[in-house]
């Protein structure tokens, strides 16, 4: 079995990439900062020799970063029976700003690029699947904060506005279309996705609101999880056999959790979905 994991050099991410070398899955850690993800790797097979690992460069900020790793990883011929896509290697609430590609940073970052990786993967996971008789997975990690998009749940007009831009109702839009693109994945493909919120954790995610940075350092490890538990849920998605035909659905806890109703908004998904295709599109070179 093998894995390619985004946002693996820090955090949950790291965590999560060695639960999953100790299972005996070959990890591809998709990583912004090479050096950070070598060290992590390093680290895991200290402790894990027969480790399976490696650490390809990612940016997921930048189409032509995720047509690049799509490209190379393709051309490796591995198999791929899971996706992961962890939110460390995501932004948190920063100030406006727009992507290489002219498009909102926090939508870019933990939308755009997560959804064309899928796109151009999808084919060397539905290959793998059919070989192996394994059941492909697919595992957005988003947030509880997708509860609290805008109102209108995804500004598709206004998406690169900056009139109205609320940093954390914009991380809200991104987690919430994190749902909705696994939700369309499940309705569309043959293919488990899910989505989960891996629970309150103390990150550098907070790094742009100083305020709310100095709460966590005081009260973070009395109210909030440590790596390993933020990990679990995400292992528990990608790796239980009770997870196995799943599809659709979105966890906390190692359990089923309830969403928003806009992430059950099967219109705003396939909308998302129609949105998403255009704005790559007219990202091309």
């Amino acid at each position: 079995m093998s894995t390619t994991t985004t946002g693996a050099s820090s955090g949950i991410g790291a965590e999560t990439a060695r639960v999953l070398a100790l299972r005996g899955v070959h990890v591809i850690m998709a990583v912004r900062n090479l050096s950070a993800g070598n060290e992590v790797k390093e680290t895991i097979i200290k402790e894990v020799p027969k480790a399976r690992i490696d650490a390809m460069e990612l940016d997921l900020s930048s189409i032509a970063s995720v047509r690049k790793f799509a490209s190379e990883f393709n051309s490796l011929g591995l198999p791929l029976n899971l996706l992961l896509y962890i939110y460390q290697i995501g932004v948190m609430a920063t100030p406006f700003m727009l992507s290489k590609d002219s498009i909102e940073l926090q939508f870019a970052t933990n939308h755009v690029g997560h959804f064309l990786l899928t796109n151009l993967l999808l084919e060397t996971i539905k290959k793998t699947a059919r070989k192996s008789s394994q059941e492909g997975r697919i595992v957005n990690v988003s947030s509880r904060r997708h509860k609290f998009s805008y109102p209108e749940g995804i500004l598709f007009s206004k998406i690169n506005d900056q009139t109205g831009y609320n940093s954390l109702s914009a991380y809200g839009q991104s987690k919430l279309a994190n749902v909705l693109h696994a939700n369309e994945l499940a309705r569309r493909l043959q293919i488990t996705a899910n989505s989960l919120h891996p629970g309150a954790i103390a990150t550098n995610l907070f790094r742009h609101h100083s305020f709310i940075s100095g709460l966590v350092d005081v009260l973070g490890k009395h109210v909030m999880k440590n790596v390993q538990q933020g990990a679990a849920t995400t292992c528990y998605v990608a790796l239980h056999p009770d997870v196995k035909g799943v599809n659709g659905r979105y966890y906390a806890n190692c359990n089923l959790a309830e969403v928003s109703s806009q992430a059950n908004d099967l219109e705003l998904a396939k909308k998302l979905w129609d949105f998403t295709i255009s704005l790559i599109d007219q990202c091309k070179t």
